[in-house]
């Protein structure tokens, strides 16, 4: 075997390749039956050498040119960028993804390329095919090991769920018939993020399979943040639709920082001024309800309802204790920025209202699709919820999603799927931050809450601007199309290593194809994404300026209702 090598691929590697040493076919062979390797088809390289995670393999030019006009197609691939190719190692295969290509000047017959390995399967004894797949590697090849091309047969063995829960989301490129499937406890268990630049499919592509995960489990629990009410449309008939008209989120839900967040417009030496009146007179309020009495003990944070003009009236009356030598302006801003909130109609979802009722238990259950009936997601569309508000919005959500996961310990696990779309508003890096809170409640989420059942699931189009150390949390990455150089470096820092030959491919997919790899599959896969129905979309198609732009009529009447919708600041 080592005269072969040395011969063939091996030492100065002089002949060309595609001469595959007849004594090293042999030797490969003898330790299965002739049918076994009739059916591996003919070998189309050899093993140089090993590495780890890698090695490096010769592969026959003339071979890999016969291999192109079979009628398999995954065989027809074999040897290109991203294709899977096998080797026999005792009575198991191993099967590894190709990184990279180059030509070999020394050997013009010959192609050096880098192989990642990707894991292990049995072989059936009388087909020779991949059963019984597994990630990871046991047992390594030798230099001189024989390299055969994947099969579409064996592709299907190792992509079959074998057993384990799935949901089915497109095709395995290249193959037409070979489903990719989704392991839905994998993909939810450890977090998961979906990748894409603007106009890849990446909205259509989030609404298939979250309908994937809500036809698999009708009676599950998803909460998504949708920043620009795309997906109310795609989820109308199974789930609920929230916005600033129905939401009727409860002020009191807030905790201290929130309503910092909401109350407070200062910085610095004031801002500590503002927080130390604010926490007292909110303590004071919340104390004022009867549930304060029965609970004992409670705190600023305590999600106890109370009255906003008990909270003016406590500021207004510890105004009134000032002596003459003490400013009242931290007392009239944050007195001033209470009526401003409670007089705006913008703020109506959440100021509605005069009289508080203790509805914590009731919004929790709408929310959270407790019980579900039949209508597993909701769709908490923020569109319309003021800008200077809506991280705080996001935070409530987010921390109560948190919150009710730590508390609900001691019952029944109910886990909570939490998606937010446009995710590196909410959880930027350290140069975007603006120290609002829903970045810090999320972040905690991605490291901790798997341990209380909460799952996360990040959308973005710009994954370098979000939170370091959030992506690596993500059990599940499927990247779409990245067009950015920064966000693709981002990406395959965050990518396990046995999926860098199929990353390199990211700038070259097709709109609604994907790179998938993580828990939440057997082996990082390309896919091809299934069309959804037009109902089921997000209206977040691109609009065609060649055929409204050659379109008129009605277009006063169009302005006339638009501007009765802004002026109302609602739809």
């Amino acid at each position: 075997m080592n005269d072969a090598s040395a011969n063939g691929f091996g030492g100065a590697r002089q002949a060309e390749v595609h001469e595959i040493p007849a004594d090293a076919v042999h030797a490969a062979q003898t330790s299965g039956s002739p049918q076994q390797f009739e059916n591996a088809r003919e070998p189309i390289g050899i093993v140089l050498e090993i590495a780890g995670s890698g090695s490096a393999i010769a592969l026959d030019l003339q071979r890999l040119q016969e291999c192109s006009g079979d009628a398999d197609p995954s065989v027809a691939l074999a040897g290109q960028v991203g294709s899977q190719i096998k080797i026999r190692v005792g009575r198991s295969w191993l099967l590894a993804s190709v990184r990279t290509q180059r030509q070999e000047a020394k050997t013009p017959g010959g192609i050096m390329a880098q192989i990642d390995f990707l894991g292990e399967g049995e072989e059936e004894r009388l087909t020779g095919r991949i059963h019984s797949f597994r990630r990871g590697v046991t047992r390594y090849p030798i230099p001189g090991a024989l390299i055969y091309p994947a099969t579409s047969n064996d592709l299907r063995q190792i992509y079959a769920s074998d057993g384990r829960s799935a949901i089915q989301v497109g095709t395995v490129f290249p193959t037409k018939d070979i489903r990719a499937g989704l392991y839905v406890d994998a993909l939810l268990g450890k977090h998961f993020a979906l990748l894409g630049s603007t106009g890849t499919g990446k909205s259509t592509s989030a609404a298939l399979i979250l309908h994937r995960i809500c036809e698999h489990a009708p009676e599950g629990h998803i909460v998504m943040i949708d920043p620009h009410g795309e997906y109310s449309a795609a989820f109308k008939q199974t789930g609920k639709i929230f916005d600033v008209s129905n939401l009727n989120m409860p002020y009191w839900l807030m905790n201290f920082e929130e309503h910092c967040e909401v109350f407070l417009t200062t910085s610095g030496n004031d801002r500590q001024e503002d927080m130390d009146i604010l926490s007292k007179c909110l303590l004071a309020a919340r104390s004022k309800n009867r549930m304060a009495e029965t609970m004992g003990k409670i705190t600023v944070d305590s999600p106890i309802p109370y009255l906003l003009s008990d909270l003016t009236n406590l500021i207004q009356t510890e105004m009134g204790k000032l002596d003459k030598a003490t400013s009242s302006a931290p007392f009239m801003r944050i007195r001033t920025k209470i009526d401003e909130l409670k007089a705006d109609p913008r703020y109506q979802f959440l100021f509605s209202g005069m009289l508080v009722g203790d509805t914590m238990a009731e919004f929790i259950a709408k929310i959270f699709r407790m019980p579900s009936k039949g209508k597993p997601i909701s769709i908490i569309d923020v569109s319309g919820v003021p800008s200077d508000v809506t991280s705080t919005v996001v935070a409530v959500l987010s921390r109560l999603v948190f919150d009710f996961a730590i508390w609900a310990r001691d019952e029944k696990t109910r886990p909570i799927l939490l998606v937010c779309e446009e995710a590196h508003r909410y959880v930027p890096n350290e140069k975007n931050a603006d120290g609002s809170s829903v970045g810090r409640v999320l972040s905690r989420i991605a490291k901790e809450g798997r341990k209380y059942g909460i799952s996360l699931g990040l959308i973005t189009q710009r994954p370098s601007d979000l939170a370091e150390g959030v992506l690596s949390q993500c059990g599940t990455i499927i990247s779409m199309r990245l067009n950015n150089d920064r966000d693709q470096a981002f990406v395959k820092a965050a990518m396990p290593e046995g999926a860098r030959g199929f990353l390199d491919s990211i700038p070259a997919l097709r709109n609604r194809e994907c790179i998938i790899c993580g828990e939440g599959v057997s082996i990082p896969i390309r896919v091809a994404f299934d069309e959804l129905e037009e109902m089921k979309r997000p209206a977040s198609a691109d609009p065609s300026f060649t055929d409204l732009w050659n379109s008129s009529g009605g277009e006063e009447e169009m302005v006339q209702r638009t501007v009765q919708r802004w002026r109302a600041q609602g739809r």
